[in-house]
């Protein structure tokens, strides 16, 4: 394998610009599409047979914009006075958006509507988006996103988001770690959770790098990445043991694995409430 001082000084240069350039990718794939929040459906949700034209169409025209990089289209199913809980305006989901297609230009969008409903004000609707993308640089660079959301229309605009689950990888080298990942989508406040980032294959004589992080969800981390302190992990992955807060909140919980021949990088979304079945 040759000096691990010198592969441990190259693999941090590597690190220091793969992280600084995608450490908030996690974050940007939240804003890649307006299908990703709402109010909560009532006991007679409808099932997506049954959906009007109209929000079918919507759906497939916001797809489609969004393969297509076209940020003018996408901004249009978006109300003037948009607002979600993690504080973005109409004004910085463009601008965050439009930066994202910019470092990540070749998106892949699939929505599936789970269920509709109608309220006095329009339409709110659960979906589930799959983003994908290939990345031709240098090293090989794939991302991967599933997100679980609910979102209020009206008259066909998107006024109210609020994200339900969310859980994103990021890929890049010849041979990017596989990663098995534990963690709850939810957690009750005050109680302890267990974070596991587990490498699937053999170590063998490889150096393992990582390190774990948990950042609130707030506007400032979509434009303020978090940097990683890496750790040497002989054990083959991250066992991490953390502590919900007292009171309701949202967290990003990110791990980041890295070998010779490639990183993977992981990022989901934990929620901390008072009942487990209170979002559900």
């Amino acid at each position: 394998m040759g000096n691990p001082v010198h592969f441990l000084q190259r693999l941090s240069e590597t690190l220091r610009a793969t992280v600084k350039s995608s450490s908030n990718w996690s974050v940007f794939f939240f804003l890649t599409l307006g299908l990703t929040l709402g109010w909560s459906l009532k006991a007679q949700a409808e099932s997506p047979d049954t959906a009007p034209p109209e929000l079918k169409d919507a759906l497939t025209q916001i797809d489609a914009a969004a393969n297509n990089g076209n940020i003018e289209e996408i901004m249009q199913f978006y109300d003037a006075n948009f607002r979600n809980s993690d504080g973005l305006t109409y004004d910085s989901m463009q601008e965050a958006l439009t930066k994202f297609w910019q470092r990540y230009p070749q998106l892949n969008y699939r929505t599936e509507l789970q269920n509709w409903e109608r309220d006095e004000d329009g339409i709110v609707v659960e979906t589930v988006t799959y983003i994908t993308s290939t990345q031709a640089n240098t090293e090989e660079m794939k991302l991967e996103s599933i997100m679980r959301s609910r979102q209020h229309f009206e008259n066909q605009k998107i006024v109210e988001q609020e994200v339900l689950a969310e859980s994103s990888k990021l890929t890049s080298g010849v041979n990017p770690p596989t990663v098995e990942v534990n963690l709850p989508e939810q957690v009750r406040i005050g109680r302890q959770y267990n974070f596991d980032a587990i490498v699937q294959e053999p170590l063998g004589n490889k150096l393992l790098l990582g390190a774990a992080t948990e950042e609130a969800v707030n506007i400032e981390r979509y434009t303020n990445p978090t940097e990683f302190e890496l750790e040497l992990l002989p054990a083959g992955g991250l066992f991490k043991m953390g502590e919900a807060p007292l009171e309701e909140d949202q967290r990003w919980i990110s791990a980041i694995l890295i070998r010779g021949d490639g990183i993977t990088m992981i990022t989901q979304r934990l929620q901390f409430v008072k009942d487990l079945a209170a979002q559900k």
